[in-house]
Order: structure tokens, then sequence, then C-alpha cells
């Protein structure tokens, strides 16, 4: 009964987790940057807590002892007892690398439990060091207040001098500060998940500082029917009130407000007489607080910091309510059904012409606007912005940075651009392999980049952008290029003839399986195969990657992906007799063509347009069409990048909105074209991929 209880709430700790390991990663990132942010801090105890909070609910206890020996270090961090160190921070993003596994595992429904008693005697060896005595006094007397608080569970909540002057702060930024007493019905089966549904309703409309019972009594289920809060808020007691008594099984709800000065003034009577029974007792405790640290419960729920409360919070809070998940096979099926549509209604549209139905077109333009309208939408639905993938890199770049002794940067631009979702459930690979090839092979030893008169501090970037209908992400890095003489005596030797090869051919062999050029094989790379697996993948996805690279300069992998299962705006050609699409993405004018503007340079055909010296491609020749008879040909000026590019077509079809589909297996091998569509005769017509024909 309870576990099936327990279940409903799994999709949503499964994905509050995660998120919270991501938060936690980058702001350990941070934290190690500046490592007086107290501000960061208080984040990332407060998030550590809940992520402990909902393992323990969920009945995950392995994961809520391991990120409770994880707070146990923040506490220090934040008492400042401990130092922020590199050394430290490893450790601490071990531990999120754990518990990462560990979501992973109870997503996949993997019963294998993962070892985490290395990394607990890692955090304890942390933990265990010396206090001084002064240090040892304010954590007994913490200790002491926050016993004391809890035998007054029962009465008006006892508030310490932190708690107060938490308070005094909002107060001032215009916060009220409420004392809430919540009674749970009788009934309730799972009181710590409705606990913790509580917290969360209220954490979406400011923060709690305090609660008794105690955390860790609400996840073992050790209390009563009876929660009480000390809560901040911009919002008024009859909102927080509807909101708590819409909770199910919540029967009573008694919200008053904190008088600050009666506190202080209750505080400093008894401030002088709990400091000299917590001396007393220093020498009995001093003993156990070597071997073992006790995080007080009032400071596991002084958690959040009061800075962005009021307006971010209400909108997340607002967004997560206001959002739906639905499975991918269905988003499949709706975004084909709209393809249809699209077609027909092309159709339709070509018959009103043919047959001058005045009638039809007037109900056909309401459905074009319809359709249209339906069409951006359905554009955007599958479409998630990179960041989702990018956000993991900072922190690896960071590892790797360590791991080989190297200053390391991460720069990331464009992560807002937006691809397809099976895109990007896929992309993250190949750029794992890609930024750990930068780190390694790319950025030099600190002392060489001194030789060479560069920055200390390696740069890598990350640079992602839409150029038509395909998205470019560009890996690059300032390091020391790829060494084109070495990878040419590689070639040789695997039996590969150079001969003739430019030096970027010759570069672009590095994607060849078990292709490399380390001389030893290491953890990050060496055994050739990180680049043919990026060329792999990229292909699978219907895209194409090559590389850029300069001796001492640096190097730079580019990656070109079609945004599949579009539909975009086109220009309809024709090359003799058959009919093509390019996407107007690609297109920057079409002239006439003159075979006067014709000239030949380097054994190739170039025009002259407006003073500037463009490549002529004649479709036909490419496409190994036979040209029309035609006189009146056509130059479609594409640019792709920096580069302009002439195409010549035999006639002009005008433009139309089209469905991309992607070809079947047997047309994949045919580079020229992305895809296909069907026109609203019928006809499938081709669409050409005009960075290849390039």
């Amino acid at each position: 009964m309870v576990s099936m209880d327990t279940s409903q709430y799994m999709s949503m700790f499964l994905e509050e987790s995660m998120d919270n390991l991501q938060t936690l990663n980058e702001s350990l990132l941070q934290l190690e940057q500046q490592p007086d942010d107290v501000d960061k801090l208080n984040e990332i105890f407060r998030v550590a807590h809940t992520i402990k909070g909902m393992a323990a609910t969920m009945g995950f206890n392995k994961m809520a002892e391991l990120t409770h020996k994880m707070e146990d270090v923040l506490s220090e961090f934040r008492d400042g007892q401990l130092k922020v160190n590199q050394k430290v921070v490893t450790v601490l993003f071990k531990c999120l690398d754990t518990l990462e596994q560990m979501v992973n595992n109870i997503s996949d429904g993997i019963e294998e439990e993962v070892p985490i008693e290395d990394i607990i005697k890692e955090l304890e060896a942390i933990t265990s060091g010396e206090d001084s005595s002064e240090a040892a006094i304010e954590k007994i007397e913490e200790k002491e207040i926050s016993t004391n608080d809890e035998t007054q569970e029962n009465q008006h909540m006892d508030l310490n001098e932190y708690d107060i002057n938490v308070i005094q702060q909002a107060t001032d930024k215009g916060f009220d500060a409420y004392h809430i007493k919540i009674e749970l019905s009788k009934d309730t089966l799972l009181k710590s998940a409705r606990a913790f549904l509580i917290f969360k309703n209220l954490e979406d409309l400011g923060e709690i500082i305090k609660s008794v019972p105690g955390t860790e009594d609400i996840e073992n289920e050790d209390f009563d029917f009876e929660i009480d809060l000390v809560f901040l808020s911009t919002k008024d007691k009859d909102e927080i009130y509807n909101i708590l008594m819409n909770i199910s099984e919540v029967d009573q709800v008694i919200i008053d407000n904190v008088n600050v000065k009666e506190e202080k003034a209750k505080k400093i009577k008894d401030g002088e007489k709990k400091t000299s029974e917590v001396k007393e007792k220093i020498l009995e405790q001093q003993e156990e607080n070597k071997t073992k640290k006790v995080s007080s419960n009032q400071e596991e729920n002084k958690v959040k910091q009061i800075k962005n409360t009021n307006k971010g919070k209400e909108a997340t809070h607002k967004k997560q309510h206001q959002s739906v998940r639905v499975d991918l096979e269905r988003l499949d099926k709706f975004m084909n059904m709209v393809s249809e549509l699209v077609i027909h209604r092309t159709r339709l549209e070509q018959i009103s012409s043919n047959y001058k139905l005045t009638d039809l077109n007037e109900t056909l333009e309401q459905v074009a606007r319809t359709t249209s309208d339906l069409q951006d939408l359905v554009m955007k639905i599958r479409m998630l912005p990179l960041d989702v993938v990018f956000n993991r890199f900072p922190r690896m770049v960071r590892d790797l940075s360590v791991e080989l002794g190297k200053e390391m940067e991460l720069i990331i631009q464009g992560q807002d651009t937006e691809l397809d979702r099976t895109v990007i459930d896929e992309i993250g690979e190949p750029l794992i392999h890609l930024i750990r090839n930068a780190a390694d092979h790319g950025i030099e030893p600190k002392d060489e980049r001194i030789r060479k008169g560069k920055d200390v501090v390696g740069k890598i970037r990350l640079t992602a952008y839409q150029e038509g209908t395909k998205a470019i992400i560009k890996v690059s890095d300032d390091g020391g290029g790829i060494d084109v003489a070495k990878v040419k005596a590689k070639a040789e030797k695997t039996g590969i003839n150079t001969e003739g090869m430019s030096d970027n051919d010759i570069i672009n062999l590095i994607f060849l399986q078990g292709f490399s050029t380390n001389e030893e094989v290491t953890d990050i790379s060496g055994r050739g195969v990180g680049m043919d697996v990026v060329k792999t993948k990229i292909a699978s996805l219907g895209g194409s990657v090559e590389v850029v690279s300069e001796r001492d300069k640096g190097s730079v992998f580019i990656i070109a992906l079609p945004l599949t299962l579009q539909i975009i705006q086109a220009l309809l050609i024709k090359v003799g007799s058959e009919t093509m699409a390019i996407s107007l993405g690609y297109i920057d004018r079409v002239i006439d063509f003159e075979e006067s503007l014709v000239k030949r340079t380097n054994n190739k055909e170039v025009i002259i347009y407006n003073d500037n010296v463009i490549p002529l491609i004649r479709l036909n020749e490419k496409l190994n069409i036979e040209a029309s008879e035609s006189n009146k040909k056509y130059v479609v000026i594409v640019k792709i990048g920096e580069k302009n590019i002439g195409l010549m077509v035999d006639s002009l079809l005008g433009q139309q909105e089209i469905v991309i589909k992607p070809l079947g297996k047997t047309l994949q091998g045919m580079k020229e074209y992305t895809g296909a569509t069907i026109l609203g005769d019928g006809l499938v017509t081709l669409i050409l991929d005009v960075a290849a024909l390039v």
C-alpha cells in the first residue's frame, strides 16, 4: 500500500533530482571560482538539503545518507571552519556523480546498488579535522538551542539570533514573516510525503527558515500530525492559507505574524543563561564532536537565500503548473499529420486555381492562415534549446583541467539555439569527444603556452547558430592546432595515399576509424575511436563534420545538423526535366544568366557580380541531369557561411511551403539532397542540400 502511494511521486522525484544535481554542478563550479560568495553557498546547501529530503521521503536511504554527509562538509564551509579549495570541491563533484548514477539506476529500474562507502570515507576525512574551542562552543551552542527548540514543539516556536537576523533582513526588503501551524488529517498514510508537498508549495511562494519537527524527524515520519514553520514571503495570509488548505489531508492552518522586536527582547533575556550552560557542557562533548559531526535541524532548515524569491520563483511555479509531458511518439504522429494537412492544402489551392473557383479561394485563404499558425506551433513543439546539452560541459572542462594539469576555460555562445528533440538527445556524445580532444590535444601545457606568448589560460569555445535549414555547432580552441606532417606520416603508415591532397583534406583524415596520432594511449584519448564516433553519430543524424586547423593558432570543428521534419519556405526550380527545391534560408538573390558573365580561374568557372567573384556550379552537370534546350537560364546565388555560390538552373517555378520528409535508407547515400517533399499535384520533389554541393 505504501509503495503504491509513493509511486505517484516517482516521476516528479526523478525530474527534480536531475535538475537539482545540475544546479549543484553549476553552483559548485561558481563557488570554486568565488569561494567567499555566501549567497552561492546558501543556494548549494538549500539544493543539497532538498535532494536529501526527497530521497529520504521516497525511501532511497543510501542516497539520503550520502547527501547528509555532503551537507556536513557544506556546513563547515558555511561556518568558516573549512576553506573552499580544489581538493574538497573535487570530492563533492565525485559525490554528485555518484548521486547521478543512483538517480539513473532508479530511472532505468536497475536494482544494483551503487557503492558509497569510499566516497563517504573521503567526506568523513574532510570533516574530521580538529575543531578550535571557539568553533566547538559555537557548534554545541547551536546544538543546545536546537534541542531546546524541539522541546517547545507545541508552543510558539523559539527563534535563535541567526533566525531573527534573517527575518530582520527580509522584512527590510519588503517580506513578511509568518509563524504557520499546520495540522494534518489523522488518517494521513504518508505523512512525510504530505509534508514534502507542503514544503514544496511554500517554497514556490517564499522561504522556509525553520521547521518543528526538524527535517530528519519529518523524513523518518517521527512526528505527530502537526508541523510548525517560520516562513518569509511577499504574499498575504489569505493567499498562503488558501494554497495550504487546497492540499489534500491538511485539516487546519493557523497563520500569525512574527514580531521581530519581541523575539529580540526575549533572546537578550535568555542569552546569558544559555551561553553559560553551553560552556559547561563543552568539555563533555568536545571528544564526541571530533569523531562525529552532527548538523543541527535548525541549520538544515535555514537553507534558502532570500535574494531572488519574489518574481523569479512565481514565474517558475507558474510554468511548472502550465506544462504537460507528452510522449515523443505522439508528437511525431502529430507532426506527420500536420505535414499531410499542408500537402492537402497545397493540392486544394492548385485545384482552385485550375478551375477558378472564387468561393473556394476565400475559404482556402482562411484555411491557409490557420494551417500557417499550426505550422509555426508544430515547428516549436519538439524544439529544445541546446542549453540542455551544453550545461554539462563547464564541469567536464573543469575536471579535465585538474586531470591534465592545464589551465582552461570554456566559453559558450548560442546555447539558446533550438534543435529537434531527437537531435538534442544524440548530439551530446560527439560534443563530449570533441571537447575532450580539444583539452587533451589542442590546448598546450602551461609552460609551452608561455613560450609561444599565449595567454596561460587555454580557451575552448562552444558556439551554436542556425544557418538556413541547418544548425551549426562549432568547437574551437586556441591551442597548437593539428600537425599536418604528423597526420600525413600516420596516413602513409596505414597505407593511405596522400599525394595531391590539400592540407585541409589531410587534416580531415583524423575522422577515419582507428586513426590516432597519439603515441600513447591515455584515459582521455589515443585509441583512435573518438573522432570515428563523432563522424558516425553526426552522419546518422543526417549531418556533417569537418575540421579547419592552423598550426599554433588552434582548430575549429564544424558540425552541421539538419532541422529535420520541418515545414519550410522553398524556391522550386527546374533542372532539365526535374523539379527541385532550395530552402529560402540559403538564397541571397536570383539573377539572369548570361554567358558573358562567366570567367575561368584555376580551371573553375566563376561569375563576376557586383565586383564580387562567385564560383559557378552548373546543376545539370553536378547532378548528371540532361539540360533543357531553353535559352533563358538563371543563377540562384546562395550564401553558405561566409561564402557565396552561384547555382545555374534552367527555370524558376516560384515559392512554396514544403514539408521536409527524410530520405529512406536506400537513398541515404545521396549527399546532394537533404530530403524530399510532396507537391500539391502529388509530384515527389527532391530538396537540394546546398552546403553539400559546394
